[in-house]
């Protein structure tokens, strides 16, 4: 049975096709559109997935879209008339767009879907809706590794829900409890986000990675104003202080009163303050998500928790959670974010709609290390490097790593695309750039001449599994780079000129043996590696640990800042030419930039 899964129309549209219960494809419309975050209807993601597979449309059994339109419409209108008639002018511009494609979301489906196939049958088809929370809570618990689990969705809103909490077990969820909109710590840390000046839905680990810069000066006045939280990890926002049920705007003047200033303009200087505010609003999200898993930990007595939604991309929060909570072990949705939705659904018809047996995964996910995108054959990148004109040697496994490792370890920075592409945010060693963490200017280098970004923007360690523990005070496996961790206090280099530095000078400061990837916190979003799950990535990193003794090397997406992660061997040329990368690898293929 073919299950095809399909998320789109507000942020980060996706489509994943099921096999039973095996995930067959995944993968975002961003990739393909080159439209970061692309909303649209996810046409080209299905076209790769139904691809992949090797069937047409007409041979899937179910389509399920991962949220119920009708109920996020009903939001609308009653939020229009708790406020009325104060955010008239939001609700007149969002009400074209509902009318037009949102609200009959079945007939623009099915419009969709006959465009990508023009023999599908309308009749036979079975076209069926998810709740948004059930879809994120679906992504969460089936393809991790537990049998039983508490299950933690928390994001920006669904239809009314922004937190909710499920227990799964076997084959079935049933949710538990829930948050109700406008109360959302999603739609809280994005009206910093947005305060902070950076893009909503979008840049949200910006403020993440800005936060350690800065001292948390303002938790308390957020907690004494902003956020009333309870002990059992329930809250309520003042939303006075807030804008987004009645603007377009996410704060409002009461906030910027608050705080004595106006939220930052895009792309103006970063003060002492805004690091003060990201630290603040890290800190809050830490407090507030610590107060409810430790919540639910003691009152379900269940040591396992699955974590989905925007929320649980903050690897700091998700990070504190395995070691503070009570829960002994953490599974997160590599996808956590809406593109995560269209896998949930399409698992939740597999378990919950059609009651199809779990069997036990025995600590096992079915996620394929999220290697579940394109991939391109030897032939075809062949032709498109000699279809731009560039020099390329083949080398093969053991000698191909060796050469890479050798260039690591020389300073160079490699553009690595091998094998089928990641879903979700993150790469994992698929579509990644590579570099030498052991460099105390690599990350200037990375961000200043490769991906073109912010300079306080940190960068992850990808380290050989079994070394992890030496490296880093992280017990547990990391393979979809979704804990943050500190380095180990003997790995650390003490600093006496520290305290004089301006914050983003701190960044000149080795403060670790491998200082690319040290933040100025001693901390690090470790991804590790083990040969069973990703074979390539792990001999790769072993090479480069065979040459320099250091286990671990940096591991960052291939692409510029504010560009979706390269999708195709056009894009990864496109990406090393326009960038002062050094080497490329494509499968096989080893490019040597020319001095």
């Amino acid at each position: 049975m073919y299950i095809l899964g399909v998320s789109a129309y507000f942020h980060d549209s996706a489509a994943c096709l099921l096999r039973d219960e095996h995930i067959v494809a995944a993968a975002q419309e961003e990739r393909f559109t080159r439209i970061k975050n692309d909303e649209g209807f996810p046409v080209n993601a299905i076209k790769y997935c139904l691809l992949e597979a090797g069937i047409s449309l007409n041979q899937v059994d179910h389509i399920v879209f991962y949220e119920k339109p009708f109920l996020k419409f009903e939001r609308l209108l009653e939020t229009y008339l708790a406020f009325a008639p104060s955010g008239f002018i939001s609700f007149m511009k969002a009400m074209p767009i509902w009318l037009k494609e949102k609200l009959f979301l079945k007939k623009n489906i099915v419009k969709q879907l006959k465009i990508i196939d023009d023999s599908w049958d309308t009749k036979k088809a079975s076209l069926l809706f998810t709740t948004h929370h059930q879809s994120h809570a679906a992504s969460a618990f089936y393809p991790s590794p537990f049998n039983e689990a508490v299950i933690l969705t928390a994001d920006g809103v669904g239809e009314w829900t922004t937190t909710s909490v499920a227990i799964g077990e076997g084959n079935k969820i049933e949710q538990v409890k829930e948050i109700g909109f406008p109360h959302s710590i999603g739609l809280l840390y994005s009206a910093f986000t947005y305060y902070l000046g950076f893009k909503v839905n979008c840049d949200e680990y910006k403020v993440m990675g800005l936060a350690p810069y800065g001292k948390p000066a303002y938790v308390d006045l957020i907690f004494k104003h902003i956020v009333d939280l309870k002990t059992d990890g329930s809250f309520r926002l003042d939303m006075r202080y807030f804008n987004y049920c009645q603007g377009l705007t996410m704060t409002s003047t009461c906030f910027n009163e608050l705080f004595s200033h106006a939220a930052r303009k895009p792309q103006s200087t970063i003060t002492p303050f805004h690091m003060d505010v990201a630290a603040s609003i890290q800190r809050a999200a830490e407090r507030i998500m610590l107060t409810l898993t430790k919540a639910l930990h003691q009152e379900y007595q269940i040591d396992d928790l699955c974590m989905a939604g925007g929320v649980a991309l903050n690897c700091v929060v998700n990070g504190k959670i395995l070691k503070q909570s009570g829960f002994k072990r953490l599974w997160i949705q590599p996808a956590a974010g809406d593109a995560g939705g269209a896998l949930g659904a399409a698992y939740a018809v597999w378990y919950e709609k059609l009651g199809n047996e779990r069997e036990d995964p025995q600590g096992e996910d079915k996620m394929q290390n999220a290697l579940l995108g394109p991939s391109f054959d030897g032939a075809t990148v062949r032709k498109c490097l000699i279809d731009n004109h560039i020099s390329f040697e083949e080398l093969k496994n053991s000698d191909l790593h060796s050469k890479i490792a050798q260039h690591l370890s020389e300073g160079k920075v490699v553009g690595y695309f091998k094998g089928r592409a990641e879903f979700g945010p993150r790469a994992l060693g698929a579509r990644s750039i590579l570099a030498d963490p052991r460099r105390a200017d690599m990350q200037t280098v990375l961000n200043q001449k490769i991906k073109f970004r912010e300079s306080f923007r940190p960068f992850a360690p990808a380290v050989l599994q079994e070394y992890a523990a030496a490296y880093f005070d992280l017990e547990p496996p990391s393979p979809y780079m979704l804990l943050v961790s500190t380095i180990n206090q003997e790995l650390r280099i003490a600093s006496t000129s520290e305290d004089q530095l301006s914050a983003f000078d701190q960044l000149k400061v080795k403060r670790s043996t491998i200082p690319a990837v040290t933040h100025v916190d001693y901390s690090a979003r470790v991804q590790t590696v083990n040969a069973k799950h990703h074979s390539d990535f792990y001999r790769l990193i072993k090479a480069f640990y065979n040459l320099t003794a250091c286990p671990c090397i940096v591991n960052t997406s291939f692409n510029r800042m504010d560009e979706p992660i390269v999708n195709t061997p056009q894009e990864a040329i496109d990406c090393f030419l326009q960038t002062e990368m050094d080497v490329l690898v494509i499968e096989d293929c080893l490019v040597e930039k020319m001095a």
